[in-house]
């Protein structure tokens, strides 16, 4: 097994896309019948989670398949082929075209019906309307002054180093953090290696990595563990708890981000199991010029399980409606508590 530090790279759709444009036969079949075989084949030989999202792709295409024929207009196809696409479960499967955009129901169906925060009580109750910002950050102290809260709603949001440090400095007095990443969807990895650098890194193992490498649906290369860097931005390592709130809607580059909370003893996920999506996609260009992705890779845990379909927290709270009607977030609560006692 090797080893790798971040930052990982992600794969490019558009270049690839382009790429298989280029290469593609000028004479590649363009009717419904060949596109569809040809996003059922690439899907066949390239997705990494038949295993984990229990689908029998054979008779996925059993069931599609009929439905295609030569006199079908474009829209007709497309809406086929995103049905069949949707059966995988999969955030990070799209087909693209000039007219519409396929997303999985499913997925974005469980993130918004399973939220596990109300975005009203906690602005008027704990960052409150005199919160700071400070960069792609919400903060506030909270507790009579001895929490920490920040709240981070997307990791497209850059993150800078100095604004971590002032952060971390303006509640050096508190005795422990709460970060809040749920509903955060996702975004660039690298905002994760830079807000995991203020914590202790040496080098420990966060996850390891394995793509997608041959026709067959168990085919892979070989696991890459995927290691922190040696370094601390701070002088002094943050080693106070830290409490990281999920939910569904954390998705993506936030469950990375949880994943790799397993490597810092100081750190506990609370809320509800994140959203998934720990695959990195990638895809190309269809005969008749829409694009594809879909996931292939997959990311295995330190503690050896593939939690593509939502990684647990430490401790489940569910966002309590009595509570909420009382102004209270009690996922916040039983994340301070810990923190407090």
């Amino acid at each position: 097994m090797r080893k790798k530090h971040f930052p990982i790279l992600c794969l490019s759709i558009l270049f690839f896309a382009s790429c298989e444009r280029a290469f593609m036969e000028q004479d590649e079949p363009k009717d419904p019948i060949s596109v569809f075989d040809y996003l059922w084949n690439k899907v066949d030989q390239q997705y990494a989670f038949f295993d984990v999202k229990g689908v029998d792709w054979d008779s996925v295409r059993e069931i599609y398949r009929p439905k295609v024929h030569d006199d079908m207009d474009k829209e007709s196809l497309f809406h086929i082929c995103a049905a069949m696409l949707n059966t995988l479960q999969d955030g990070h499967t799209n087909l693209f075209s000039s007219f519409d955009v396929s997303r999985n129901d499913s997925v974005y169906y469980r993130m918004i019906a399973h939220k596990n925060i109300d975005e009203k009580v906690v602005i008027l109750n704990y960052l409150t309307l005199n919160h700071h910002s400070t960069g792609a950050f919400s903060h506030n102290a909270i507790c009579n002054g001895k929490v920490a809260y920040v709240r981070y709603d997307s990791f497209e949001n850059t993150i800078s180093e100095d604004v971590l440090k002032n952060i971390v400095n303006r509640y050096k007095d508190c005795q422990g953090m709460i970060i809040d990443l749920r509903q955060n969807s996702g975004g660039s990895i690298n905002n994760i290696r830079i807000l995991l650098s203020i914590f202790d890194n040496h080098k420990q193992p966060l996850y390891a990595t394995q793509i997608k490498s041959g026709k067959e649906h168990d085919a892979f290369t070989d696991l890459e563990t995927v290691c922190a860097t040696d370094t601390c931005i701070l002088e002094t390592p943050y080693n106070k708890p830290v409490a990281v709130l999920i939910d569904r809607g954390s998705y993506s580059a936030t469950s990375f981000f949880a994943l790799c909370t397993m490597g810092y003893p100081n750190i506990r996920l609370f809320g509800d199991y994140s959203g998934g999506g720990l695959g990195l996609p990638n895809g190309g260009a269809l005969p008749n010029g829409w694009v594809y992705r879909f996931s292939i890779t997959r990311t295995i845990a330190i503690d050896g399980h593939n939690y593509e379909n939502g990684v647990p927290p430490t401790e489940r709270v569910i966002l309590d409606p009595t509570c909420v009607a009382q102004g209270i977030d009690n996922v916040i609560e039983a994340a301070a508590d810990w923190i407090l006692n």
